[in-house]
């Protein structure tokens, strides 16, 4: 009797490097590619609005490789457990495979599923495919989950590294009879209202593009990362994340990808490096701390004296702050779906230091407009900029607006792109347009509370009130 092996498709969207379609073509006599569209059981944190925009044309560019083949990408909509049941019955399927998640609420779904399958006598198989370290697989010398990031990614450096997985995709054999499929377009995940349009000309969301992504961070950014990766004026990251968030590309190809240009002894591919160690100890914090998405890791700010104004949360998400650099990111977050990590760190840095607003409204924003809205990376990084989380930013580390544009957006260039009505304006108040004088102000058509807004706290006020909420809890 030939075997058909279910291949559920999640956080993996690619056909290189992935551990469980490698095990299945090597397995079963048959495959099925399965896609379930489950937002209802994705716990508290359904895909935001970015996220589900790149979901759409991932699932296109996935579905087409599969067409490419001789196969097919099946999609249906419902409850994971409920569709997997109706395709074993429909295909005859002897197994399932899938590549974990390690988000909270969906480590317990994945363990009911597979414990389900296994009493049905259904072969059911996970696999590593998003990370290069697994939560389980690492502890410190105490036998307890690392807190502090060196120590977590200097002890990650002395461990091997696997090889990406080759799978014979020539060998992948479609079953004799598919089951019904759902179209891509029924999924519901293009916006109504086309706020997207700028997502288009930044992005192009496909296994070609990771991989066009890759080639340029080998050939041309990894060996100036270090130098440049604070600049948001210059176009010097990497831009992998939403291909990583969607497992269009594996950590694991973007390791030996380095390895194999021979740039692993180079010191500015390793500081590249550590941001991918980054993203691996946010997978460790929130696997061994499943509270963190909601709850402060450092339990005193349970009491931090929040207070939430909806004034202030708008002009932050409108990109109408008055401090240039902050409003510049937020408006690039919202029209391209990604902002530079620089950036990221200090409109986060404003929202909850200068407003004194809750971290969660920020990272709520972040998870609903960033087309990498991955949930460990923004629940340690809105943790690290609040002072309440593993590793976190002291409470008196408050960057100051002014002077981080200064200094990273040196010629003013990224700040004027996303901050046209400021484009007349001389760098020497590009930053603090109220310190220029009335005749410059007319000069460069800038009129602050018409054309452009006040700033909305004043920064030494903002920064002392900051320091004396934090105080309160130290």
């Amino acid at each position: 009797m030939s075997e058909t092996i279910i291949v559920w498709f999640r956080k993996d969207l690619r056909l290189e490097d992935n551990p469980a379609l490698f095990a299945a073509i090597k397995n079963g006599s048959s495959v099925v590619p399965l896609y379930i569209h489950d937002d209802l059981r994705e716990g508290k944190w359904p895909l935001g609005g970015a996220s589900r925009w790149w979901l759409h044309h991932a699932l296109i560019d996935l579905q087409k490789q599969l067409e490419e083949l001789g196969s097919k990408l099946v999609i249906q909509i419902g409850p994971s457990g409920k569709v997997l049941d109706g395709i074993i019955r429909k295909t005859r399927a002897t197994g399932v495979y899938w590549n974990r998640r390690y988000e909270p609420d969906l480590i317990e779904r994945d363990s009911i599923i597979k414990t389900t399958l296994r009493k049905n006598l259904i072969e059911a198989r996970s696999f590593n495919a998003s990370l290069l370290f697994e939560p389980h697989t690492i502890q410190n010398k105490s036998g307890k989950p690392f807190q502090v990031f060196t120590r977590f990614w200097k002890h990650c450096r002395q461990l091997p590294i696997d090889k990406p997985v080759v799978a014979e995709l020539e060998k992948l054999k479609s079953p004799s009879k598919w089951p019904r499929s759902e179209s891509i377009k029924k999924l519901g995940l293009l916006p109504s209202i086309k706020w997207d349009s700028g997502f288009y000309d930044r992005w192009t969301p496909t296994r070609k593009g990771a991989a066009e992504r890759l080639k340029q961070l080998v050939q041309e950014k990894a060996k100036t990362y270090a130098e440049n990766r604070n600049r948001p004026d210059l176009p010097h990251t990497s831009s992998l994340s939403p291909y990583l968030h969607f497992g269009q590309i594996g950590p694991r190809e973007i390791y030996h990808a380095i390895s194999e240009a021979k740039l692993l002894n180079l010191y500015s591919p390793q500081v590249y490096l550590s941001e991918i160690g980054w993203r691996e100890f946010s997978y460790h914090l929130i696997y061994h701390f499943p509270q963190t998405p909601e709850l402060p890791l450092r339990e005193k700010f349970a009491n931090f004296p929040w207070k939430r104004r909806e004034k202030f949360l708008k002009a932050w998400h409108r990109g109408e702050t008055g401090y240039p650099i902050v409003d510049a990111g937020m408006r690039e977050l919202w029209h391209t779906g990604w902002m530079h990590n620089r950036v990221r760190m200090i409109t986060a840095s404003f929202l909850v230091k200068h407003l004194l607003q809750p971290w969660q409204e920020g990272a709520a924003w972040f998870w609903d407009t960033l087309v990498d809205a991955d949930l460990a990376n923004n629940t340690q990084g809105w943790q690290w900029t609040a002072g309440c989380g593993a590793d976190a930013s002291p409470y008196f580390r408050i960057f100051n607006p002014i002077t981080q544009g200064q200094k990273f957006d040196p010629e003013g260039v990224y700040t004027r792109r996303w901050v046209p009505e400021l484009e007349k304006l001389p760098l020497k108040h590009l930053f603090d347009p109220w310190t220029a004088d009335q005749p410059t102000l007319n000069t460069a058509g800038v009129q602050l509370g018409k054309t452009y807004p006040k700033p909305i706290v004043d920064h030494v006020a903002a920064r002392n009130k900051a320091l004396d909420a934090f105080n309160r809890i130290k």
